[in-house]
This record gives structure tokens, C-alpha cells and sequence, in this order.
């Protein structure tokens, strides 16, 4: 039912594929309009938006590596790197 279609950033002025998924998508969240920025301008244009993030460095509990997070660590909450998180994200779905 639908085709790939090649349309132009109006940001960038660069092509990018609106896929036949992404139509689909579209159409059953009911969006008229298709997207005028491709995906690295729609997400710069997000970022630009929110601001610029604080990172802070923690131990992982699970690894002992260094964990990047985007919120300030509390000692009396466990801090996962994002390899020991998706881990334990993915044994909680499996239960």
C-alpha cells in the first residue's frame, strides 16, 4: 500500500527516505502532514530545544565500571552503566 518516498530536509536541504513503515505510523497516529526534517535535523532541532544535558560519573553497582548519567547519583540508589542496565531491563521483561 505504501512506497518509499525520497523528500527534502527544508533545514538542511538534504534527501532522506520517508520509509513505507513510517507512512504507516503516520497514518495510524492519524499525522496529515509528512516530515519536512530529516532524522539528524529533527533530533538537533530537539536537542537545541531542551538544552544542553549534565552529565555526571558514577561506579556501577553491578560492574564496577564507569557509569555516565544523566542526573545527579544518590547514595542510597543504585547506579548502572548503560551495558549492566539494559541487562537488568531485559531479565525484568523476561519475568
Amino acid at each position: 500500500m505504501y512506497e518509499d518516498k525520497t523528500l527534502i530536509c527544508k533545514d538542511c536541504g538534504n534527501e532522506f527516505v520517508f520509509t513505507a513503515g513510517e507512512q504507516e505510523f503516520y497514518a495510524e497516529k492519524g499525522f496529515v502532514n509528512e516530515p519536512q526534517r530529516c532524522k539528524a535535523c529533527r533530533d538537533a532541532r530537539k536537542n537545541a530545544a531542551r538544552g544542553e544535558r549534565e552529565w555526571f560519573e558514577a561506579t556501577c553497582d553491578s560492574c564496577g565500571g564507569v557509569a555516565k548519567v544523566p542526573f545527579k547519583p544518590r547514595e542510597d540508589r543504585p547506579v548502572y552503566c548503560s551495558e549492566c542496565f539494559a541487562k537488568i531491563q531485559q531479565e525484568e521483561s523476561a519475568e
